[in-house]
């Protein structure tokens, strides 16, 4: 699943239960709307650290690939620089 899809789901997911619980809910409408509040912010709270996880996992992923592309680029250029030196010394 994409993440832009569970991003989605979760969102919808906690406007559902945000609306069931003012619906269904035995406290005062300010209770409530506080209580509403806090989960609000728990699940912004742990969406963001999720987020910073995918963001970590993506940029770590990124470096590994980054120095594995410029040790293969200095790999052929050395192998080329090589072919060219015996493509020259045996044209003499």
């Amino acid at each position: 699943m994409s993440t832009g899809k569970a991003l989605l789901g979760l969102l919808a997911g906690v406007a559902v239960g945000a609306t069931l619980g003012v619906l269904l809910a035995p406290d005062k409408g300010s209770s409530t709307r506080k209580k509403i509040s806090k989960k609000g912010e728990d699940y912004v709270g742990e969406l963001e650290g999720k987020f910073n996880d995918f963001v970590d996992t993506i940029t770590k992923k990124y470096e590994t690939i980054r120095k594995e592309t410029s040790r293969m680029a200095a790999n052929g250029k050395g192998r080329m620089d090589d072919a060219l030196t015996e493509a020259t010394g045996s044209m003499k």
